[in-house]
Order: C-alpha cells, then sequence, then structure tokens
C-alpha cells in the first residue's frame, strides 16, 4: 500500500460552545441578585442597553403565567446544641422594645408620664396613624447600637484610667457576635505592654457590664455569670455548669449524682438554666439577612387548578436602542467603530433573547414540578412524591442538565410556603407491599411525628420505628432511619426516655 499525501473534502456536524451559549448556559443557574448585578455589568460595558422603566412596560412576549393541574413548624430544642437555645428570652427582649416604641400602649404611657409621651407623639406625627406613616423599620435597624457601640457606653463609665480603658477598649474589639472574648489575655497584655493581673482585672470588670454573660470564654462562664448576678450560683449550680456535656445527653443520674441533690431540685436548676441567654451578643447584632424572593408563585386558580406565574419583582427588564444605534452608526469614522457597534448591538440582542429564554424555561421547569407534586400542594408533606432531574426533563423535553442548572437556587412561593425547586426532588423509598415508591422527605416526616407523639413509658427505638413504617407500607432500613433521625437533631430512644422521664415528673 502506497503512502502519499493528499486533499480530502469532508463534512461534519459538530457542537461548538460560542461565548453567547456559554452565557446563556451560565444565566439559567444565576440568583435574582446574581443576575441583576450581571445585568448592570452588561448596561455598563454595553451603550445600547438600558432598563426599562416600570411604567413603559408593556408586557413583551415574556411569559408571565401558566396554567397547570389542581408546614410543620420545627422547634429547637436546648439540648441539641450548646448555644442554639433561649428564643423565648430573644422573643422578650424584641417585645419589650417595641412597647418601647409605641407609647400609645398603656403600659408604655404609664412610664414616659403625660409629658413625655406628648412630646414623642408630637415628634412622631400626634397619632399613630402618623407615626406608622413616617416609621422606616429599615432605618431603625440601620441605626442600632452595636455591641462594640454599647460595651463602649459601659467602658467609658466603669474605666476611668486611660490604660485601664485602652485594655478594656481591646479586650471590646475581640468580642464575637454572642459576646464571648476570642482572644488570649497574655497574648493582650504583651501587646498593650501591660501586666497580666492588669489586664485580669479588667476583664473581671468588664464581665459585670450589661447584658450579663458578655466577655466569658465559653459557654460555662457565659450562664456563671448570668447565675452570680443573680445570686444563684451556689456549689450544686457550678457543678451543674461544669458538667454542661452530661446535660446535653440528658445523664440526669449522674448528674444528680455530682450535684448532690435530688430529682426535684435537679428539675429546677435545669429550669435556671434554660432561662438564661447563652448568647448575649446577639441582642446587638446589626446584621440584617437578606430575605428570600420567590422566582415562581403557585396559587390555587377559579377552576380548581394551580396558577403558576413568574414573579415580576425577579423577571429583569432589559431594553435594546435601536434609536441610538442608527443615530450613531450613521456618525462612523472608521470600520473599528462600526465593527464596535455591530457588536454590542448582536450582544444585545443576545442577551434580551437569552434572559426570555431564561424566562420560559423557569416558568417551563416550575409547572411540571406543581403537576408532579399536586398531591403535595393539596395535602401536605405526606403526599410529597419521589422525583428526580431526569422525569422533569423528559416531560419538558429539555436535558437533565438544564433543568438541574434550572433548580439551582430558585424559590417557589407556594399556599404551603416557601420552598427551592430543589426540596421536590427527593429520593425515592420503596413500598413493602409493592405499590408506589414514598418520597424520602415524607418519611422524614412521619418519623418525626412518631417520636413526637411516644410517651415516657414507651419510648421508639429505631427498630420500633421500622416495624411501624414497614406496617404502613415504607420498606426501610434502621440505619436509614437512624440517618433521617441524626439530621433532625433528634436524639437516640435512650436519651429521649431520661428527657421524657424527666418532664413527667417536673408536671407532677
Amino acid at each position: 500500500m502506497a503512502l502519499a499525501a493528499k486533499l480530502q473534502l469532508r463534512q461534519s456536524q459538530s457542537l461548538v460552545m460560542t461565548p453567547q451559549l456559554m452565557q446563556s448556559i451560565r444565566l439559567l443557574q444565576l440568583t435574582h441578585v446574581e443576575l441583576e448585578r450581571f445585568i448592570d455589568e452588561e448596561i455598563e460595558r454595553n451603550p445600547l442597553l438600558e432598563r426599562a422603566e416600570p411604567q413603559d412596560e408593556t408586557g413583551g412576549d415574556l411569559p408571565q403565567k401558566s396554567e397547570t393541574a389542581p408546614e410543620p413548624a420545627a422547634g429547637d430544642d436546648w439540648f441539641e446544641g450548646e448555644t442554639e437555645w433561649s428564643a423565648e428570652a430573644i422573643s422578650e427582649k424584641l417585645d419589650s422594645s417595641l412597647e418601647n416604641l409605641f407609647p400609645d400602649d398603656p403600659g408604655t404611657s404609664e412610664r414616659l408620664g403625660p409629658d413625655l409621651t406628648a412630646q414623642w407623639k408630637s415628634a412622631s406625627g400626634g397619632s399613630a396613624a402618623g407615626a406608622s406613616e413616617g416609621f422606616d423599620v429599615g432605618e431603625m435597624a440601620a441605626t442600632m447600637v452595636t455591641l462594640r457601640e454599647h460595651v463602649g457606653e459601659q467602658i467609658a463609665m466603669a474605666f476611668p484610667n486611660p490604660a485601664e480603658r485602652l485594655i478594656a477598649g481591646e479586650l471590646a474589639d475581640n468580642l464575637d457576635e454572642a459576646g464571648y472574648l476570642r482572644a488570649d489575655l497574655q497574648e493582650i497584655a504583651a501587646r498593650l505592654g501591660a501586666d497580666n493581673a492588669v489586664v485580669a482585672h479588667v476583664l473581671e470588670v468588664c464581665q459585670t457590664f450589661e447584658p450579663a454573660g458578655l466577655f466569658a470564654r465559653d459557654l460555662a462562664e457565659c450562664l456563671s455569670l448570668q447565675l452570680a448576678i443573680r445570686d444563684r450560683l451556689d456549689p450544686a449550680m457550678k457543678a451543674l455548669v461544669a458538667n454542661l456535656e452530661l446535660l446535653a445527653r440528658r445523664d440526669f443520674q449522674t448528674l444528680k449524682r455530682i450535684c448532690g441533690v435530688d430529682e426535684e431540685d435537679l428539675l429546677d436548676m435545669l429550669a435556671e438554666i434554660r432561662a438564661l441567654d447563652p448568647r448575649p451578643g446577639t441582642a446587638f447584632s446589626g446584621g440584617a439577612s437578606d430575605a428570600i424572593v420567590a422566582d415562581v408563585e403557585v396559587r390555587a386558580a377559579a377552576d380548581g387548578s394551580w396558577a403558576v406565574e413568574l414573579n415580576p419583582d425577579t423577571l429583569p427588564r432589559v431594553l435594546v436602542d435601536n434609536v441610538y444605534f442608527a443615530r450613531v452608526s450613521s456618525h462612523a469614522k472608521d470600520q473599528a467603530e462600526k465593527d464596535f457597534l455591530a457588536e454590542c448591538l448582536q450582544n444585545a440582542n443576545w442577551l434580551t433573547r437569552s434572559l426570555d429564554q431564561r424566562a420560559k424555561t423557569i416558568l417551563k421547569v416550575a409547572s411540571e414540578i406543581v403537576r408532579q407534586q399536586d398531591a403535595f400542594l393539596v395535602h401536605g408533606v405526606r403526599h410529597l412524591k419521589p422525583l428526580n432531574l431526569r422525569t422533569v426533563a423528559d416531560a419538558i423535553g429539555m436535558h437533565e442538565s438544564t433543568v438541574s442548572r434550572v433548580t439551582a437556587n430558585k424559590y417557589m412561593l407556594t399556599p404551603r410556603g416557601v420552598f427551592e425547586l430543589r426540596y421536590f426532588f427527593t429520593a425515592s423509598i420503596a413500598s413493602a407491599e409493592g405499590g408506589e415508591a414514598h418520597s424520602s422527605e415524607a418519611v422524614r416526616d412521619r418519623i418525626k411525628q412518631l417520636i413526637d407523639e411516644e410517651k415516657p413509658a414507651d419510648v421508639l427505638s429505631d427498630d420500633a420505628i421500622v416495624d411501624m413504617l414497614r406496617e404502613n407500607g415504607v420498606d426501610i432500613a434502621r440505619r436509614t432511619v437512624a440517618k433521617y433521625r441524626e439530621g433532625m437533631n433528634i436524639p437516640s430512644s435512650v436519651q429521649r426516655r431520661r428527657e421524657k422521664r424527666a418532664l413527667a415528673n417536673a408536671g407532677r
């Protein structure tokens, strides 16, 4: 066989990822905030792009609505974490703060007196209605006193000595959001050139500041400071605070022996511990969390079906200024300027088409999810069906990866609350009777209900939960029950039995 060089012509087809196509794919997975930021950057780069004013909108061809076929509250337990508790105390503080804002409340008027009440009403508009019209919650949140400012005011009053005031300021700078001191005293003393005893004395004074518990170095010290203010830090309570790990494990028998108290006294001590605030500094945290903005809204339609609509607040309106393009291009001096304007026009048109396609894709995916999870919307989490990306992709004629990008960080507002789109995609658990499979989320809810309904004398083990679920047609392994239980921060049956018995005895 002879070897020779020659030319051949062939035709072939291939998919090329152009920059515009990559941009369209990227837009699918952007959140609302990220999309707004991206559009602002594009408008800054491209002179032919501009945002449409709300009063100039004509609706366009962006999809707005689609018709398709027709909450459990989880309370936090103190023992589930060292610092995730005392929600009641925070609520009481909030209620107290709100009372102080509205002197029309009889209790507040009594505290302020008639003169100050009249002055406050005059400054706020003279009536409750006037106050509500001129009251800006965001403005109040922006001017809240921070923890550092609150502590700084007390430092100025407590330390007339400039050197001690400097040390106290350094300690305050090392407080975290919870009010804990996250610094080594010897390092601070060495950095400031101060004596260790002086730094320790300054810390001791700072630990008397309000609210009680500030400048503690760990949870035990924080609780001890609050108990000392209440004159309740006796030897038995000291022993309890020194063994918080036993308290978290509900090992009440060992705690009674260590503290030298009977069961009734131990329950009283636990009640006092629960009344304390493990994070005293959080009341001054000025950071505001971003509210979730739903990309899709679902509501019941008049005909019994579900109306699926895109949230107009998350739909950016971008226009291409063709008039400006025509005027500028006619005065282009050379080919480079014409090429630049042509590229800007092409990118602008592609962006508007990409945004339109993004909106249509989100609406199509959300409509299919609503159709698949109709039972959940009607009856609740127990009727959540197993669902995967491939099922939705096949139903709407899209690729699985496209559905994955669309459901990332997108939220749906339903009559049962706001859920991330990926919440509706759950694993499948086989039926014990060979029937329809069960959703893992529905099984989790069933496990939680069984544990909530158990009695102190009959606490359910994981094996017992497995047997009860199988009686209801759910074929599940014991290790899966244990994994779901631990994922919901539910302790083992031994720990639950100790706690339920103690609570039952306390209620006698």
